[in-house]
This record gives structure tokens, C-alpha cells and sequence, in this order.
């Protein structure tokens, strides 16, 4: 309470502008993709296996190393089209003409056998880097619209880059030849310094199949929760970013949950791609399985719709504070939203207004600095209006870009 306080002080005693500006940390007019030495990139595009205009970038999150040193950034791209030769990857020092070069990750050996072998990545969606060091990571199994692989989730420890964990998702938690599985929330009970990291439960997007599966890591044990709050509405199945229409009807997309300590009753927040409500469902429900399994996942008494936006937004996060972002897509425009107060007009308000940098933000992380326990806002934008044209690659496509929480919300939402 003190630390709210003291930002609202502050504002008033700044006059914080209403609207905030972002820092630029990468760009890109296609995406750079390294190899192990020159020739056999230059082999690659001879090939096909790397096509530069092919990859789109969807997902970013970034890694502080606990006992200090340079930030990690992590990018996922998935292989929905040919010349896409790793779906996950590092941003690397090296500098080419488009931008900064990828790197895979944790190797190119995990990404190179195309869906041959399940035990790699054969497409890397979303990923979630939790406060144990642990990337947690969404694979659809898709490569170029056909299922090579089941869908998984795999754990990478980012200390010494090695498998701890992998989920693959059952048929009976799917929609078979349907389901996409593209976003990934961890949500650690007991972290470090004191906690054991066992407590820790996924939650994971169907995007495509119109469902949400949860998995109970120290348990093993899933469920699928599905109901009409995760239907598309076809009303908003219609897009338009920077004056350019497209149509999707797909399901659900974010997912986050209420930080711990709040003094709050913990829910998991949500919301459909194509539809325009906020909805909740308390993390003592979601996390019973007898509550949805014994039901086949359809209960929908417990959800809770917080209120409408009128409008579409993708990707969305929430700061220990319980401060919620999303990106609006008409007009473009980073939003905010202090958990504690009604979802409603007056309440979400526009904090960063660009209709350039801002087409499509995909990607969204708060991310703590542990040199001062502050918070970072991360996303990544990729015009995914261009993807039902012709890009122009002379333009800048995908942007990465971050700002301070406490920048984001001094005079707005405290």
C-alpha cells in the first residue's frame, strides 16, 4: 500500500504526461537467422530450409541471470510456412543488415530434425519464463499446417540450457486435427529464495480448439476447461489494424493470473482473440480438477466477465502490483488496467498511443530486474495484417520494445 502511495505521490508532484512513449530495443524488416558458420547459412537459403521473408516472430521474453550479467532475449517463430529453420531462438550480438541475428536455442540440434523426432521442438509458439529459471515452452506440432508431432510444453533451465520437464498434451485434452495450443502462463507457489519450485501449475491456450488445459506439474495430472466464455464471438472474427482488414475466428489467447500478496482473491484472468470480453475464474476453481473434469470442462457458473472493450486485444500481462496491459487494436493503443477497480472505460485507460510501432503485439512479459526488483514491460509487435498480403520488406515488420511498469503507470493508474 505504502509503494502505491508513494507512485501516486510522485505523479501529482510531476504532472506525468498521459501518454507514454516506449523504448525501442529491436527492429527488424526480416528476421536475420545465424548458423554455425557463413556457408551454411548461405547453404540454408539455397535450400529452402531458410527463406528470410518467411519467419514471423510471435513471442518474446527475457531472462535477467540472478547473480548478474547481460539480459537473455528469446524469440519464438513459428514454422507455419516453409524456410523457417528453428522455431525458438536468442537475439545475438551479431548485427546484419536487416537487424540483429537469431540464434536457435538451446541448440540447432533440437530443432533440425523438421518433426522427425518428437523429443525436440518442432514448433515453438509462445514461451513463459518463470521466477525458478525456467523457460517454459508451447509447442504446436505443426509444421506448414500439418501435425508432424504431438502438442507438448517443454521446461529448459536457463542456467545450464537442459531439459527439466516435458508435458505432452493427450489426445483426450485436444481437439484432434484441430486444436493449436499457442500460449503458455506458469504460475509458481512456492518460488525461490524459499520455496522448492514444485508447486506450479500450466495454463495453456487452445486457440483453435476454443479451450484452456491446465497442468498440474508436481501431479502430472490435466484438464481441459470449455465452455461458451471461450467461444469466439463472431461479431469481432472482423480485424482491422493501421486501416487493413482480415478475419479470425479464434478462441483463446492470453491468459494471467492475480500476483500473490495482494490481500486479493486469486483468479485466472482471460480472453478470446475474437471477442472483446474480460473474463476471470478464481485460481481455486481453475486448479480443482474435480471441478471441471467430472463436469467434461463445461462448467461455467464460476466464470466471472469483468466487463466488455468493445474492440479486440492479443497478448496481455500483469505486474506483481496486480497492474494488467494489453495492446488495443482500434485505435492502437497499450492499455492499463488496475486489477482492483471494475473493468470498465473509466477505469482501462490508454497509456501508449502508436499507430506504427504497436500493429499486432503478440508478445507481452513483465519481467523483473533482480538488480533492483523493478518491473519491465516487454512486447513484440509483427503486423500480422501483412501476413494475408505482401509484406514490404523495406519497411520495419517487427519491433521489440519495453518500458519501465512504474513509468507506464505513474499518473494513471495508481
Amino acid at each position: 500500500m505504502y509503494y502505491l502511495l508513494l507512485i501516486t505521490l510522485i505523479g501529482a508532484i510531476l504532472g506525468a504526461s498521459s501518454i507514454k512513449q516506449l523504448d525501442k530495443v529491436f527492429e527488424w524488416r526480416n528476421l536475420e537467422f545465424g548458423f554455425s558458420s557463413e556457408s551454411e547459412r548461405n547453404s540454408a537459403i539455397r535450400k529452402g530450409i531458410y527463406n528470410q521473408d518467411t519467419p514471423v516472430p510471435y513471442d518474446i521474453d527475457v531472462y535477467y541471470p540472478p547473480k548478474g550479467g547481460a539480459p537473455r532475449h528469446f524469440i519464438t517463430t513459428p514454422r507455419d510456412e516453409e524456410g523457417v529453420p528453428y522455431s525458438l531462438s536468442y537475439v545475438s550480438k551479431v548485427q546484419r543488415k536487416n537487424g540483429s541475428e537469431l540464434q536457435p536455442y538451446p541448440s540447432f540440434d533440437w530443432h533440425s530434425s523438421k518433426g522427425k523426432d518428437c523429443d525436440g521442438l518442432t514448433s515453438a509458439f509462445r514461451m513463459h519464463i518463470d521466477p525458478c529459471g525456467r523457460m517454459w515452452v508451447v509447442d504446436t506440432g505443426f509444421i506448414e499446417c500439418q501435425q508432424r508431432c504431438p502438442p507438448q510444453v517443454v521446461a529448459i533451465d536457463l542456467a545450464t540450457n537442459k531439459l527439466v520437464h516435458r508435458f505432452r498434451i493427450s489426445e483426450s485434452l485436444t481437439k484432434v486435427n484441430v486444436s493449436s495450443f499457442v500460449t503458455v502462463l506458469a504460475d509458481v507457489s512456492d518460488p525461490p529464495p524459499h520455496g522448492s519450485c514444485k508447486q506450479t501449475f500450466l495454463y495453456l491456450c487452445d486457440i483453435l480448439g476454443f479451450g484452456i488445459v491446465v497442468y498440474d506439474v508436481d501431479k502430472k495430472d490435466s484438464w481441459r476447461i470449455e465452455n461458451k466464455y471461450t467461444r469466439p464471438n463472431p461479431n469481432f472474427k472482423k480485424f482491422t489494424i493501421a486501416g487493413e482488414s482480415f478475419e479470425l475466428f479464434d478462441g483463446p489467447v492470453s491468459v494471467s493470473v492475480t500476483p500473490p500478496g495482494l490481500g486479493l482473491q486469486r483468479n485466472l484472468f482471460f480472453h478470446v482473440l475474437a471477442n472483446d470480453l474480460e473474463m476471470a475464474i478464481p485460481l481455486d476453481i481453475v486448479n480443482n480438477p474435480s471441478k471441471w473434469k467430472h463436469q467434461h470442462g463445461r462448467s461455467q457458473q464460476s466464470v466471472k466477465v469483468l466487463g466488455k472493450r468493445g474492440v479486440q486485444c492479443a497478448a496481455s500481462a500483469i505486474s506483481k502490483e496486480g497492474f494488467w496491459f494489453c495492446v488495443y487494436m482500434k485505435p492502437i493503443a497499450l492499455h492499463g488496467w488496475n486489477i482492483r477497480k471494475p473493468y470498465s472505460s473509466s477505469n482501462v485507460k490508454a497509456l501508449v498511443e502508436n499507430n506504427e510501432t504497436l500493429q499486432f503485439v503478440s508478445g507481452m512479459k513483465v519481467v523483473r530486474r533482480p538488480s533492483d526488483g523493478r518491473e519491465e514491460l516487454w512486447m513484440l509487435s509483427n503486423r500480422i495484417q501483412k501476413s494475408f498480403a505482401k509484406r514490404n520488406y523495406k519497411e520495419i515488420n517487427y519491433r521489440v520494445q519495453r518500458s519501465d511498469i512504474d513509468y507506464l503507470i505513474l499518473g494513471q493508474l495508481t
